[in-house]
Protein backbone atom coordinates (compact mmCIF):
# COMPACT_ATOMS: atom_id res chain seq x y z
CA UNK A 1 0.00 0.00 0.00
CA UNK A 2 1.37 3.56 -0.93
CA UNK A 3 1.11 6.52 1.12
CA UNK A 4 0.39 9.86 -0.51
CA UNK A 5 3.13 12.66 -0.20
CA UNK A 6 0.95 15.56 1.89
CA UNK A 7 -0.67 18.77 0.56
CA UNK A 8 0.30 22.34 1.89
CA UNK A 9 -3.39 22.32 2.48
CA UNK A 10 -3.61 18.97 4.71
CA UNK A 11 -3.31 19.81 8.61
CA UNK A 12 -0.69 19.35 10.92
CA UNK A 13 -0.21 16.02 12.10
CA UNK A 14 -2.04 15.38 15.57
CA UNK A 15 0.28 16.63 18.75
CA UNK A 16 2.45 18.54 16.53
CA UNK A 17 1.71 22.28 16.57
CA UNK A 18 3.12 24.17 13.18
CA UNK A 19 6.10 26.63 13.95
CA UNK A 20 4.25 29.90 13.28
CA UNK A 21 5.97 32.66 12.16
CA UNK A 22 4.77 36.46 10.81
CA UNK A 23 6.64 38.82 8.58
CA UNK A 24 6.59 41.70 6.85
CA UNK A 25 7.26 41.36 2.81
CA UNK A 26 8.22 43.62 -0.23
CA UNK A 27 8.74 40.76 -2.49
CA UNK A 28 7.75 37.38 -2.97
CA UNK A 29 9.25 34.35 -4.96
CA UNK A 30 7.31 32.28 -6.95
CA UNK A 31 6.81 29.83 -4.32
CA UNK A 32 5.54 32.37 -1.64
CA UNK A 33 3.04 34.12 -4.29
CA UNK A 34 1.47 30.82 -5.22
CA UNK A 35 0.76 29.55 -1.83
CA UNK A 36 -0.35 32.84 -1.01
CA UNK A 37 -2.63 32.87 -3.88
CA UNK A 38 -4.01 29.14 -2.82
CA UNK A 39 -4.37 30.14 0.66
CA UNK A 40 -6.38 33.36 0.09
CA UNK A 41 -8.53 31.30 -2.57
CA UNK A 42 -8.98 28.68 0.17
CA UNK A 43 -9.92 31.93 2.04
CA UNK A 44 -12.62 33.42 0.06
CA UNK A 45 -14.36 30.02 -0.73
CA UNK A 46 -14.56 29.72 2.58
CA UNK A 47 -16.58 33.19 3.35
CA UNK A 48 -13.62 34.60 4.56
CA UNK A 49 -14.17 37.90 3.46
CA UNK A 50 -11.20 40.01 1.85
CA UNK A 51 -14.01 41.56 -0.52
CA UNK A 52 -14.34 38.50 -3.10
CA UNK A 53 -17.19 36.63 -2.91
CA UNK A 54 -16.02 34.33 -5.74
CA UNK A 55 -12.24 33.63 -6.17
CA UNK A 56 -10.95 35.49 -9.04
CA UNK A 57 -8.09 33.11 -10.32
CA UNK A 58 -4.76 32.76 -9.89
CA UNK A 59 -3.69 35.45 -12.78
CA UNK A 60 -5.76 38.40 -11.11
CA UNK A 61 -4.46 37.37 -7.10
CA UNK A 62 -1.17 37.29 -8.53
CA UNK A 63 -1.69 40.74 -10.34
CA UNK A 64 -3.53 42.00 -6.92
CA UNK A 65 -0.58 40.48 -4.12
CA UNK A 66 2.45 42.45 -6.22
CA UNK A 67 0.53 45.69 -6.96
CA UNK A 68 -0.19 45.44 -2.70
CA UNK A 69 3.63 45.45 -2.81
CA UNK A 70 4.30 48.74 -4.96
CA UNK A 71 1.58 51.08 -3.09
CA UNK A 72 4.00 53.24 -0.77
CA UNK A 73 1.12 53.26 2.05
CA UNK A 74 0.21 49.61 2.20
CA UNK A 75 2.75 46.97 3.70
CA UNK A 76 1.82 43.33 3.59
CA UNK A 77 2.44 40.60 6.16
CA UNK A 78 2.32 36.87 6.01
CA UNK A 79 1.66 34.51 8.18
CA UNK A 80 3.43 31.35 7.65
CA UNK A 81 2.78 27.55 9.37
CA UNK A 82 5.76 25.57 9.25
CA UNK A 83 7.30 28.14 6.60
CA UNK A 84 4.02 27.71 3.99
CA UNK A 85 2.22 31.20 3.83
CA UNK A 86 -1.66 30.73 4.62
CA UNK A 87 -2.65 33.82 5.81
CA UNK A 88 -1.90 37.69 5.34
CA UNK A 89 -2.97 41.23 6.20
CA UNK A 90 -2.28 44.25 5.42
CA UNK A 91 -1.29 47.98 7.51
CA UNK A 92 -2.74 50.66 5.35
CA UNK A 93 -1.69 54.11 6.27
CA UNK A 94 -3.89 57.27 4.79
CA UNK A 95 -2.24 58.82 1.42
CA UNK A 96 0.59 61.53 2.38
CA UNK A 97 -2.33 64.51 1.74
CA UNK A 98 -4.10 63.53 4.44
CA UNK A 99 -2.04 64.88 7.14
CA UNK A 100 -5.42 65.39 9.55
CA UNK A 101 -5.30 61.48 9.34
CA UNK A 102 -1.94 60.83 9.14
CA UNK A 103 -1.74 59.80 12.91
CA UNK A 104 -4.11 56.74 12.07
CA UNK A 105 -3.88 53.36 10.02
CA UNK A 106 -6.11 50.39 9.39
CA UNK A 107 -5.78 46.68 9.65
CA UNK A 108 -7.38 45.58 6.28
CA UNK A 109 -7.53 42.04 4.13
CA UNK A 110 -6.87 39.86 6.72
CA UNK A 111 -7.31 35.58 6.80
CA UNK A 112 -5.72 32.96 7.49
CA UNK A 113 -6.37 29.87 5.53
CA UNK A 114 -9.30 27.35 6.70
CA UNK A 115 -6.98 25.11 6.85
CA UNK A 116 -4.47 26.81 9.14
CA UNK A 117 -6.86 28.23 11.24
CA UNK A 118 -7.11 27.53 14.87
CA UNK A 119 -3.33 27.56 15.80
CA UNK A 120 -3.20 31.81 16.94
CA UNK A 121 -1.66 32.91 13.81
CA UNK A 122 -4.59 35.69 13.11
CA UNK A 123 -3.52 36.80 16.90
CA UNK A 124 0.25 36.97 15.54
CA UNK A 125 -0.39 38.28 12.45
CA UNK A 126 -2.78 41.52 14.40
CA UNK A 127 -0.05 41.97 17.27
CA UNK A 128 2.68 41.96 14.61
CA UNK A 129 0.56 44.90 12.68
CA UNK A 130 0.41 46.55 15.61
CA UNK A 131 4.07 46.48 16.51
CA UNK A 132 4.79 47.66 13.38
CA UNK A 133 2.07 50.69 13.78
CA UNK A 134 3.75 51.95 16.84
CA UNK A 135 7.11 51.38 15.62
CA UNK A 136 6.43 53.86 12.55
CA UNK A 137 4.73 56.39 14.85
CA UNK A 138 0.87 55.51 14.66
CA UNK A 139 -1.70 55.97 17.17
CA UNK A 140 -4.66 54.00 16.41
CA UNK A 141 -5.80 51.72 14.40
CA UNK A 142 -9.13 50.89 12.56
CA UNK A 143 -10.58 47.92 10.64
CA UNK A 144 -14.09 46.84 9.37
CA UNK A 145 -15.18 43.29 9.04
CA UNK A 146 -18.67 41.67 8.04
CA UNK A 147 -20.71 40.25 10.84
CA UNK A 148 -20.74 36.71 9.57
CA UNK A 149 -17.03 36.93 10.50
CA UNK A 150 -17.93 35.60 14.24
CA UNK A 151 -14.35 34.77 15.15
CA UNK A 152 -12.19 37.92 13.80
CA UNK A 153 -14.84 39.50 16.17
CA UNK A 154 -13.86 37.87 18.48
CA UNK A 155 -10.29 37.67 18.38
CA UNK A 156 -10.51 41.76 17.82
CA UNK A 157 -12.60 42.35 20.71
CA UNK A 158 -10.40 39.77 22.42
CA UNK A 159 -7.35 42.51 21.71
CA UNK A 160 -9.23 45.52 22.77
CA UNK A 161 -10.44 46.68 19.33
CA UNK A 162 -13.96 48.90 20.55
CA UNK A 163 -16.81 48.73 18.16
CA UNK A 164 -18.18 52.18 17.01
CA UNK A 165 -20.62 51.80 14.17
CA UNK A 166 -22.24 49.41 12.10
CA UNK A 167 -23.19 49.73 8.51
CA UNK A 168 -26.31 47.90 8.08
CA UNK A 169 -25.83 47.32 4.21
CA UNK A 170 -21.83 46.85 4.48
CA UNK A 171 -21.75 43.77 1.71
CA UNK A 172 -24.00 41.84 0.21
CA UNK A 173 -23.30 38.22 -0.39
CA UNK A 174 -25.30 35.60 -2.15
CA UNK A 175 -28.22 38.60 -2.47
CA UNK A 176 -28.38 39.16 1.45
CA UNK A 177 -27.32 42.33 2.96
CA UNK A 178 -24.62 41.81 5.81
CA UNK A 179 -24.13 44.12 8.04
CA UNK A 180 -20.52 45.44 8.78
CA UNK A 181 -18.92 45.77 12.43
CA UNK A 182 -16.09 49.02 12.52
CA UNK A 183 -13.33 49.17 15.18
CA UNK A 184 -10.75 51.31 16.62
CA UNK A 185 -7.62 50.89 18.98
CA UNK A 186 -5.90 53.38 20.33
CA UNK A 187 -2.16 51.91 20.04
CA UNK A 188 -0.83 54.43 22.82
CA UNK A 189 1.37 52.28 25.59
CA UNK A 190 -0.47 52.19 29.01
Amino acid sequence: MSERAPLATDPAPAGNPPRLTVERVTALNDEDLQALCEATHAAILDGGGFGWINPPGQQALERYFRGVILVPERELFVGRADGLITGSAQLVRPPRNNEAQSFAASLMHAFVAPFARGHGLARQMTLRIEERARMIGLRVLNLDVRETQTAAIALYESLGYERYGIHPEYARVKGRAVRGFFYTKSLKRD
